[in-house]
């Protein structure tokens, strides 16, 4: 393996550079590879047309460790797909059976290019190296220190001369000769090294833990985890996942777990041209990820020039199984379906028992409960004062924790309705984390529901900038233009939200919402018929009795409250959506019986008694007035 380090292999559409141990693609596109596998490749390059037996390779590959063929098997596997062959093709390398692998592409073997890209890893020290210098050599001239004195002297006239100048015009100057200021970063979810054996999890985990170490810059935007979760497709292309999510770099890389250890790449990518900036390899015990998310965070961050808070440095558990437990509850909790919550709040509570101190973990079954009790129809009871107390839990370990304050804003918000405090929360979460889109999202639904309308619209819209591909964010906006009265630029950002996903529930119930308001009764029970379908919750059936009685439909509309009093005899339903049916037919009285049963169960719903222009007909009414003195709406 010490062929000339003045030649580079090239084939297909690869360079291979020996001196600088990079494959490259295309012009100077660098190929993460772990170091082993690259010396798989340059073994088998160097020896292309031949057939190498396993043992040969082994022996080159692993000269001082013995390991088994399978740490092959898996080399070669990897070759393959970053190589780009498909399942059963032999473009690049070829298994002859009972025997080993040839390397069969056309190879041409050139003199290395004077241009060609430096290793990311060695090119601050290349750079050193090439800085001018004066030499006292003995095979030379000895140079005369009166002169070098001299000038000396004259440079620093001459700097001092110019420097006010530079000084003034470097404002200036700066943006035009410099690279273009990085504002946006995404971190996409890792890929496996073979597809066949995918951790999905810790994919996503290892993306969701550098989000976070890189989080903490004031004017570096990092993509949340949220939006960034939908590229894990093997396939996707980092470019393209960039320019979508509007980012300037993209971090990415591969992970794979083998035995007890992780083996990580990970390469910056600049979106506009596809330039690498860096690419680092590790391959470390398992018990080590931390020392590589901060190896990756760090160097990242330096290249960036990006800033790194400290109290984001220290957010590890002390267990590695807590750890692991963690990354698959922030893993189901994410896909946001109620089974899918249910076992994310196992592996939170199995975390918290391998570390009874770790913050993150109680955020994480704190949200979960707090998504459940969103997602599904139950009982207030059930889960927000379990919420409640997983936040204070992890306020109390870690007080610098913007997630942890967040979302005990929310359980402030949701379930006590105390609007003061769950402001004090939320303000207390951006000042730790000024870029955390929940924390605005979370802090504009506070400020709509309690009529604060245009500091809502301005939270909103900045949770959007932060997160733009977030579906729950562009149908708040939505529904908070509604709230505000801005009736028809509500139903275009709606409906922009729906050309993500034509399905999403909280967007298409928004636009329901907004066709009441403009009487447009058929396409109310258009959309309320398909979300019927796709789940069975009081909502749609609710906003459709509400619709059919508007439209003259009486009869149909006490058919459907039948079907919600049937349920609410057999399960739970919201009382504030029976109480829209009766409001609709014009029974007051029991609309108000089901609003105070609302309160007393405390229904989440009755968050929206304020700003809800269903209740217009109601809102002169005493008991009325009286419900809305108790919820702390004067």
């Amino acid at each position: 393996m010490n062929e000339s380090q003045d030649y580079v292999y090239e084939f297909d559409n690869f360079r291979l550079c020996p001196a600088k141990r990079l494959l490259l693609k295309g012009v100077d596109e660098i190929v993460p590879l772990m170091p082993k596998a690259l010396d798989t490749l340059l073994f088998l390059v160097e020896n292309s047309g031949k057939t190498i037996a396993k043992d040969e390779l082994l022996s080159a590959v692993w000269a001082d460790t013995i390991v088994e063929e399978n740490n092959l098997t898996q080399n070669v596997s990897i070759l393959r797909r970053v190589l780009g062959e498909k399942h059963g093709e032999n473009r690049f390398i070829a298994t002859v059976p009972g025997h080993g692998y040839k390397f069969v592409a056309e190879v041409r073997k050139v003199r290395a290019a004077a241009s060609a890209p430096d290793d990311p890893e060695t090119a601050e020290s290349k750079d050193a190296d090439d800085k001018p210098r004066i030499e006292d050599r003995k095979s030379g001239k000895r140079v005369n220190r009166f002169v070098v004195a001299g000038l000396i002297v004259f440079v620093v006239f001459a700097l001092g001369t110019a420097g006010a100048y530079l000084w003034r015009a470097s404002s200036r100057s700066e943006g035009s000769a410099a690279e273009p200021k990085v504002k946006t970063v995404a971190v996409l979810p890792f890929k496996p090294l073979v597809a066949d054996d995918r951790n999905e999890a810790l994919e996503l985990g290892m993306a969701d833990a550098l989000i976070s170490k890189l989080g903490g810059d004031d004017e570096i935007v990092v993509r949340p985890l949220t939006s960034v979760r939908r590229y894990a497709a093997l396939e996707q292309n980092s470019q393209i996942a960039g320019r979508e999510l509007g980012a300037d770099i993209v971090l990415d890389g591969t992970i794979q777990m083998a035995g007890e250890r992780i083996r990580v790449s990970a390469r910056l990518v600049r979106v506009s041209d596809g330039k690498q900036l860096w690419a680092g390899q590790f391959d470390e015990k398992f018990t080590d990820i931390f020392a590589v998310q901060d190896s990756i965070s760090e160097r990242a961050a330096a290249v960036l020039k990006m800033r790194l808070v400290e109290r984001r440095k220290n957010r590890r558990p002390e267990s590695i199984e807590a750890y692991g437990f963690y990354m698959k509850g922030r893993f189901h909790v994410l896909k946001a379906v109620r089974s899918d919550i249910e076992t994310g709040i196992s592996y939170f509570q199995q975390a918290i028992a391998a570390d009874p101190n770790y913050a993150l973990a109680y955020v994480g079954l704190a949200d979960a409960y707090r998504a459940m009790s969103l997602a599904g129809e139950m009982p207030a009871g059930d889960f927000w004062p379990k919420a409640k107390t997983a936040a204070d839990r992890a306020i109390e370990i870690d007080d610098q924790s913007a997630e942890a304050h967040a979302v005990l804003g929310s359980i402030l918000f949701w379930y006590d309705w105390d609007w003061k405090a769950a402001e004090d929360q939320y303000r207390r979460a951006l000042a730790l984390d000024s870029n955390s889109a929940d924390a605005h999202q979370f802090y504009a639904h506070l400020l709509s529901n309690t009529g604060r309308h245009a500091e809502a619209l301005s939270e909103i819209k900045r949770a959007v900038e932060i997160d733009p591909l977030n579906l729950r964010s562009g149908a708040l906006e939505g529904m908070f233009l509604l709230h505000a009265g801005k009736i028809d630029e509500a139903l275009t950002v709606s409906r922009k939200t729906l050309e993500l996903d034509s399905n999403y529930w909280l967007a298409n119930t928004v636009v329901s919402w907004i066709y009441l308001e403009k009487k447009r009764y058929a396409e109310v029970l258009d959309i309320t018929r398909r979300q019927r379908q796709l789940a069975v919750v009081s909502e749609p059936v609710a906003i459709g009795a509400y619709a059919l009685s508007k439209a003259g439909n009486d009869r149909e509309a006490r058919l459907a409250l039948d079907d919600l009093l049937k349920q609410s005899a057999a399960g739970y339903v919201s009382p504030y959506n029976i109480a829209l049916v009766y409001a609709a037919l014009g029974d007051q009285e029991k609309a108000l019986d089901n609003l105070e049963k609302g309160f007393a169960e405390k229904d989440v719903r009755m968050v929206f008694l304020k700003v809800d222009p269903k209740w217009e007909g109601l809102r002169l009414e005493p008991r009325f007035v009286e419900l809305m003195r108790r919820m702390n709406f004067s």
